[in-house]
């Protein structure tokens, strides 16, 4: 009997119903899970918790079977249910904020032997080491959700159900997730079943994917399709635009059509959404001023705003089309951070520069200050009462995305400064990545010496480490704040000056292009610089991921007047989950803004992995070179070109500016040449196919095969070439103020 049930699988749903009332809300699911992780997602209301709470037995089964290792758990309660190894992470957390960190964890250990002992769980959460002795309402976000999993695990259970692990957690905490999820499934100790609405997530921690529509398991497919594949993520989980301005559709599982109804027409423009109460109102309330009241309101997009030629190549950062005098704003949570945050404005405005204190803490107190949390959190979509919530990690999350929203809305922003913790840094660094280039931007947080990547993203943020933590004012935290607040004060006076200076000059400086490179398209890079630097200044971004966000957050910001894109390695490990890769919005910027465009296929041979010894088990029979002790190189195939040729096709054919894209038959890189390790005809002419089935040629926008290797003089020649023909000779040369 008992290798019977372990060699059953972990779980197995057949035909569940559960109701709620009249309320049908699963409709009978069928879902089997085999070992490793495996993520269910689906939209809000479509099921996912309760499936979870039915496996738990918490909430009462009208039908339908759920096993586990082939025992029958349907209709048990709860504890036996835990007791037969099964652990369950709620969403919420739901901790006792009464009960410290140990004592958590010493109440749930001894459930069932196995390896997961309080001793590992702090080896494997240090910072739940560090904090044993604070109660659970004490703890942040990220703080609790280690400690929610390591309940858990401390049962030992042959399968875990997590329900929204990430929800509410800053970036560098999701990626910690992510990183023991992954472990947990590589471990093979147990199996996991993941409800999650973070895409990203859900797509990097299993291999294939549940999705959940209206109560029914819709269908099940590869992770790496959804990851990729943008207008199935709309239609299914709504993602994006469509999820915003379409009802909800079902799509049917087995790909059977769907009849079209007809839709009363959008409307044409931008829709204005008022707030009559900008802060909310008291028995002492007056009426809002009218003037406040436009102010606060918000602005919703109903199609893409395009620009015309003429438009796109005149215009300025956003800073420059602002009004009014210059001002710093000192942001962070004043309700306990208050002291130190006034400290550094009073600095910044001895220096005679205008300050704004800005606060967005998530504890609806009250704070003397210019910007309150109350105004910040009405730019949140769904207004204040998303922000101040009883959970900390979903106010934060919240309050982040209301504060991004409130400093696109803000003109004359002169520079940006914050101090605290890592919650502090996730609230204000998504604000901060939203201003353009150039604008000065400094987070001061313990967080500052560890790995700042989540947080400074593409955008030019400074951070600096606060050395104590940034908690009162004392002999160390004086001086580093007093550092951290005069630099900022010296990098806007700095650029007021040059802005002055540059105003003075307008009319002589060149047009700024960005150019893609990596150490394997350098030659051709090289030359490309060479022949265009009279006429432009070319801006060079190494394409590891990162790079690329950086250039096309330049195009957003207005600050690039054309793109020569050779280099779209990135592509590559987006989807083969290589280390440096490229966000799903790869491309999207040269959409958006219709920038001439010139584009190649650089380095589309090579997947990136760090030293051999991290290269995924999946990959270990594949033709590697090794580039330096912590890089190395993986041969990409036919198939995996003809996924990438589909992928940069699609997203070819949304671009409405004038495009040319050139194809090397002589080789994608250094390494793809005749005679060189990754010289490969056939898997370049799968990419290169794909590409032609895919992309719709017209007059603007073209795919030209070339003979030459992509480093050969002459196919960067034939790049100049293109690229002066779609930007106009005349317009090269014109003289532009930036």
């Amino acid at each position: 009997m008992n290798e019977v049930r372990r060699s059953a699988a972990p779980l197995e749903v057949r035909g569940l119903d559960v109701y709620y009332g009249h309320s049908h809300a699963l409709q009978g699911v069928d879902l089997s899970l085999d070992a490793g992780v495996f993520s269910v997602v689906g939209r809000n209301g479509m099921g996912k918790t309760t499936l979870c709470k039915a496996i738990m037995g918490l909430v009462p089964v009208s039908g339908g079977s759920i096993r586990v290792r082939g025992e029958d758990i349907t209709r048990r309660p709860p504890a036996t249910i835990a007791r037969l190894g099964v652990g369950y992470v709620p969403q919420g957390r739901r901790l006792w904020r009464s009960l410290s960190v140990d004592e958590h964890l010493r109440l749930a250990g001894g459930m069932r032997p196995g390896p997961w002992t309080v001793e590992r769980i702090y080896d494997t959460f240090p910072r739940l080491a560090e904090r044993k002795d604070h109660g659970g309402g004490q703890l942040s976000g990220g703080e609790q959700q280690m400690l929610a999993i390591s309940r858990a695990l401390l049962t030992n259970p042959h399968l875990l159900i997590m329900d929204e692990p990430t929800e509410g957690l800053a970036p560098v905490i999701v990626a910690q997730v992510e990183e023991m999820l992954l472990r947990l499934g590589e471990d093979g100790d147990m199996s996991v079943l993941v409800i999650e609405q973070n895409i990203g997530v859900a797509t990097a921690i299993s291999r294939s994917v549940a999705i959940m529509v209206n109560g029914r398991i819709n269908r099940i497919i590869d992770s790496a399709r959804l990851a990729a594949d943008r207008d199935l993520q709309q239609r299914l989980l709504g993602v994006g635009l469509h999820a915003e301005l379409t009802p909800d559709i079902d799509v049917p599982a087995t790909g059977t059509a769907v009849k079209a109804t007809q839709q009363p027409p959008r409307p044409s423009g931008p829709i204005r959404i008022y707030i009559s109460n900008p802060t909310p109102p008291t028995r002492w309330s007056q009426p809002a001023p009218i003037a406040r009241i436009e102010a606060a309101a918000r602005t919703l997009s109903t199609q893409v705003a395009r620009l015309d030629d003429n438009a796109r190549r005149t215009r300025e950062p956003v800073t420059s089309q602002s009004t009014g005098p210059p001002v710093v704003l000192v942001v962070g949570t004043l309700d306990t951070k208050g002291t130190e945050l006034r400290f550094i404005r009073d600095i910044i405005a001895e220096s005679g520069l205008r300050t704004r204190l800005v606060d967005v803490s998530t504890r609806g107190k009250q704070a003397t200050c210019d910007v309150s949390a109350q105004e910040i959190a009405l730019n949140h979509g769904r207004g204040g009462s998303a922000v101040f919530g009883p959970d900390r990690g979903v106010a934060v999350t919240a309050m982040a995305d209301a504060f991004a929203n409130w400093i696109k809305r803000q003109g004359s922003i002169a520079g940006v400064i914050s101090a605290g913790g890592s919650g502090a840094a996730s609230l204000v660094a998504p604000g901060m990545r939203t201003l353009p280039i150039g604008v000065p931007k400094l987070i001061i947080s313990s967080v500052a010496s560890g790995d700042v990547g989540p947080y400074v993203g593409p955008a030019d943020i400074t951070m600096m480490y606060s050395v104590t933590d940034v908690q009162g004012l004392n002999s160390i935290s004086r001086a580093v704040l007093s550092n951290g607040a005069n630099a900022i004060a010296g990098m806007v006076k700095a650029r007021l000056d040059q802005g002055a200076t540059k105003q003075r000059a307008a009319g002589t400086g060149l047009p700024s292009i960005g150019v893609t490179m990596f150490g394997v398209t350098t030659p051709a890079v090289q030359k490309i610089v060479a022949d265009l630097h009279e006429d432009f200044e070319c801006l060079v971004f190494h394409a590891t991921g990162v790079g690329g966000r950086s250039m096309e957050k330049l195009v957003d910001s207005g600050q690039l007047s054309g793109v020569i894109d050779l280099t779209t390695t990135e592509i590559c490990d987006l989807l083969m989950d290589g280390v440096f890769p490229a966000t799903e919005d790869r491309f999207g910027a040269v959409i958006r803004t219709r920038l001439p465009y010139v584009g190649s296929v650089g380095a589309l041979d090579m997947v990136n992995f760090g030293a051999p010894d991290t290269i995924p088990e999946r990959y270990r029979d594949r033709k590697f070179h090794v580039h330096n002790p912590q890089v190395t190189l993986m041969r990409t195939t036919a198939e995996e070109n003809e996924r990438m040729g589909r992928w940069i096709g699609e997203r070819l054919n949304q671009m409405d500016g004038p495009v040319r894209f050139f194809l090397p038959e002589g080789g994608v890189s250094a390494l793809d040449a005749r005679g060189q390790p990754f010289w490969d005809a056939e898997a370049d002419a799968a990419l290169f196919r794909a590409l032609e089935r895919t992309v719709r040629a017209t007059g603007n926008r073209q795919l030209i095969r070339v003979k030459q290797n992509i480093n050969d003089p002459e196919f960067a020649s034939t790049i100049v070439s293109a690229f002066r023909t779609l930007f106009g000779r005349g317009g090269a040369r014109r003289r532009v103020a930036r």
